[in-house]
């Protein structure tokens, strides 16, 4: 049996790409030519002045979770596990138990998201067949002291409400 071997030609014919030190110095004095620009003349630099303007959410915006009720107050997850199965974090826990409303069998007894396991790709949101779960809250920034603290419980899902309105959250292609 034998090997095959196949020979790449090497790029770089001149000498002074075959030095390659000389393209470095040249990128280098790229970035040196924008940093003087920049400390010389500052008024031209886009700055984001952060925690007094808050910046500007489009509806298409994942922030972070909430669970969605009816018209009466209950709970619209149905506890079908979608959102749980579709997620590839695996940061959501669910935990079925009966319903006693009479609108379906299930509900869900605990439903846990991890936030610091959580990619925020919105899958769960595109997995639900009942629109129980949506990534419209306007919250962008989702800081904790304590690992605890980025475990999102039914109750806190539920409490959150959507920065949105119905019409708004439609319209932007959620």
């Amino acid at each position: 049996m034998s090997i095959k071997v196949k020979t790449i030609v090497r790029q770089g014919k001149s000498l002074q790409e075959r030095l390659y030190l000389i393209e470095v110095f040249k990128g280098m004095a790229v970035t040196f030519r924008h940093f003087l620009r920049n400390f010389l003349d500052n008024s031209k630099l886009y700055v984001r002045h952060y925690p007094e303007v808050k910046p500007e959410i489009t509806p298409r915006w994942r922030g972070r979770h909430r669970l969605t009720t009816h018209e009466d107050g209950s709970m619209k997850c149905v506890a079908c596990f979608m959102c749980q199965t579709n997620c590839p974090a695996k940061c959501i826990q669910i935990e079925a138990g009966e319903r006693t409303d009479g609108r379906t069998e299930k509900v869900p007894v605990k439903f846990d998201i991890d936030l610091l396991e959580c990619i925020y790709c919105g899958y769960c949101v595109e997995a639900c067949p009942k629109d129980a779960i949506r990534m419209d809250t306007g919250i962008f920034s989702v800081t904790g002291y304590k690992r605890e603290s980025m475990l999102m419980t039914m109750d806190d899902l539920l409490a959150t409400k959507g920065a949105f309105s119905e019409e708004e959250y439609k319209k932007g292609g959620a």
